[in-house]
């Protein structure tokens, strides 16, 4: 199967969820960049408040799209350590990248959420929201730092996800929801017509609709 666009997939992936529909405990965190227009489709229909969830991939040497681990907001880190004996990348090549997406993660904070303050988790049913799912590293941290934040339930959501990553998923969420899990994966973006990088223009405009919305 194939989504039209982002929307259509947050559309299709919002009817999996919509039993979670107007519960006050629920929040919807959209990773950047794509799972922010996901997560905002999902957002309205649960009628729920939304924000981001700042992790970041820890791309291969010569492969930035090739996740050899990744970072969350809160300085959580988990790496693919077989991946990393496989590729034999470097020490210090880890650390430069993790110091480059922390840098990075500072810069997103402020720039998307403008002057309100992250959402709280303690004790949410924290939805968290990508628009594919490859191997899980970028979900895999996320989810391990909201639990380290004390969120009651985690939800990882996503309307593609590799067959491969849902037993991972799955070892920390609470639930793992999608629209399709194919067993063969070559790309996120090969399960959509129309895949066009997000700016963070976007995501900023969409955080703040949702923010008005609520207020």
């Amino acid at each position: 199967m194939r989504f039209a666009d982002r929307v259509e997939a947050g559309r299709q992936l919002a009817a999996q969820l919509i039993d979670l529909r107007d519960d006050v405990d629920v929040i919807v965190l959209g990773i950047p960049r794509g799972g922010v227009v996901v997560g905002y489709e999902v957002a309205l229909a649960l009628g729920a408040p939304f924000d981001v969830a700042l992790s970041r991939k820890l791309g291969a040497p010569d492969n930035a799209e090739l996740a050899i681990g990744a970072l969350a907001e809160n300085g959580a880190r988990v790496l693919d350590d077989f991946l990393i004996a496989q590729l034999r990348v470097p020490a210090d090549y880890i650390e430069r990248v993790t110091r480059q997406e922390r840098r990075e993660i500072e810069r997103r904070g402020p720039l998307y959420r403008g002057r309100r303050p992250p959402l709280e988790v303690h004790d949410r049913t924290a939805v968290i929201v990508d628009d594919g799912v490859a191997t899980g590293s970028t979900l895999t941290v996320t989810l391990r730092a909201l639990r380290e934040q004390g969120a009651h339930t985690l939800v990882a959501a996503a309307p593609v996800i590799a067959g491969e990553a849902l037993e991972r998923l799955g070892a920390l969420a609470d639930r793992v929801v999608y629209v399709e899990a194919p067993s063969f994966f070559a790309s996120v973006g090969g399960f959509y017509d129309h895949f066009e990088q997000v700016s963070d223009a976007e995501v900023r405009e969409l955080l703040a609709d949702v923010a008005e919305t609520r207020s």
